[in-house]
C-alpha cells in the first residue's frame, strides 16, 4: 500500500493467562506499521508472569493496557473505541493465533473500496497453526461463495460460513473475534456496540453489523484476512461459562434482542422457526441432545429468553443500557466538557 493509517488493533480480556500473551505476541510480530495495540482488561487478579508481561509492555509503550472493574465484552469493545486514534479498528479476540500478514490483509481492503466500512475475516476454529495453512492452501471441503440464505437477515446465522468460504465477496455480518471498521463508523455515524447483550454477548457483532448496513457502507468478507481461533471454554470477555444455566438464558435473549432491533416481522419469524428447530429440538445443524427433558429445558429457556428481551426492548424507551460506556473516562470527560 503506498498510504499506510495508522490502525488500532482492539483486544477484550477476561480471565486469560499464557493464551493472551501468546495472541499479543502475535500481534507484536505484525508486518504492518503504523499500529497500536489497546487492551482491555477486565480480569481482577492475573498470574504474577502475565501481570509482569503487561506492565512490562505498558510501560515500554508497546501496548495500551487498560483495566476495568467489569466484565462486558460490547462495553469493552466501546472503551476500546474511545480510546482507538487509528483510522482503522480491528477488533479479535484473546484467544487467537495470527501470521504476521494478518493485520495486513485487513488494511488492504479499505484502501481498495471506498464503500466498504468493515471487514469480516475467515475464521479457523480450533486448529493449530499449520493444520489451518493446510486448510488454506488446499481445502477438502470448501465454499467458493456463500448461499443465498446467507443474505437473509432472519436465517443468515446458520449460513455465514467463515470457515470454509474461500473467495471475497460481500457479507451481512463479521464474526466478532475477527472484523474490522472504518473509523467514521462511529465517530460520524455514531454507531457503539449495545452493552445490553449479556453473558458471551452472542449475537452483539451481528447487531452491530445491521445498524452499520444502514450507513451505506459494505461489510467484505476477505479469506486473506483470516486467524485461528483456539475457543477456550471460558474467560474472554465474560463471566458466565458456556456450559452454565445463565449462557442457556443469555444466549435466547441476545437472539430475541437482536431480532426485535434489526428485523422485519418476517424476518423475525423466520428466526424464531430456525432458533427454535436448531438449538431446541436440537435438529441439524445444532445436532442436540433430542431426549424430552434437554428439549423441555432448552424451550423453556427459549420462552424465558423471549420475556426477557421483551422487556430489555420495552425499557429502551428511557434506557439505551449503554451502563459501561457512561463508567468509561473518556466519556466522563466529554460530558464535563459539554456542561462547562
Amino acid at each position: 500500500m503506498s498510504f499506510k493509517p495508522l490502525i488500532s488493533v482492539i483486544v477484550p480480556t477476561y480471565g486469560r493467562e499464557e493464551i493472551l500473551v501468546a495472541s499479543l505476541q502475535d500481534i507484536l510480530g505484525q508486518n504492518y506499521q503504523p499500529i497500536e495495540i489497546i487492551v482491555i482488561d477486565q480480569t481482577p487478579q492475573h498470574q504474577p508472569k502475565t501481570t509482569t508481561f503487561l506492565t512490562n509492555l505498558h510501560e515500554q509503550k508497546k501496548i495500551q493496557w487498560l483495566r476495568v472493574s467489569w466484565a462486558n465484552l460490547p462495553g469493552a469493545r466501546n472503551y476500546g473505541v474511545s480510546q482507538a486514534k487509528g483510522e482503522i479498528l480491528i477488533f479479535i479476540d484473546d484467544d487467537v493465533k495470527l501470521t504476521p500478514e494478518f493485520v495486513a490483509n485487513h488494511a488492504i481492503n479499505y484502501q481498495r473500496d471506498s464503500a466498504i466500512g468493515a471487514v469480516a475475516g475467515r475464521v479457523f476454529d480450533r486448529m493449530k497453526l499449520q493444520e489451518a495453512q493446510q486448510i488454506y492452501q488446499n481445502d477438502s471441503y470448501s465454499l467458493d461463495f456463500l448461499p443465498p440464505e446467507a443474505q437473509d437477515p432472519g436465517i443468515a446465522w446458520y449460513y455465514l460460513d467463515f470457515v470454509h468460504t474461500t473467495q471475497p465477496q460481500q457479507v451481512i455480518s463479521a464474526r466478532g473475534c475477527n472484523m474490522s471498521f472504518r473509523r467514521e463508523i462511529f465517530s460520524q455515524w455514531g454507531l457503539r456496540f449495545d452493552e445490553r447483550f449479556r453473558g458471551s454477548a452472542v449475537r452483539e457483532e451481528a447487531d452491530f453489523c445491521l445498524q452499520l448496513r444502514k450507513t451505506g457502507f459494505h461489510i467484505w468478507y476477505d479469506p486473506n484476512a483470516f486467524l485461528i481461533h483456539l475457543g477456550e471454554e471460558t474467560g474472554g470477555c465474560h463471566e458466565i461459562s458456556t456450559r452454565s444455566l445463565e449462557y442457556q438464558f443469555t444466549f435466547y435473549h441476545n437472539h430475541f434482542l437482536m431480532a426485535f432491533k434489526n428485523l422485519t416481522w418476517s424476518e423475525q419469524w423466520r428466526l424464531y422457526q430456525k432458533l427454535f428447530d436448531c438449538h431446541v429440538l436440537g435438529h441439524p445443524p445444532c445436532d442436540k441432545d433430542t431426549s424430552l427433558l434437554k428439549v423441555l429445558v432448552r424451550g423453556l429457556f427459549y420462552a424465558l429468553g423471549f420475556l426477557k428481551a421483551a422487556i430489555t426492548q420495552i425499557t429502551s424507551i428511557w434506557n439505551d443500557g449503554q451502563v459501561y460506556t457512561r463508567q468509561n473516562p473518556a466519556t466522563q470527560l466529554n460530558r464535563l466538557a459539554s456542561k462547562s
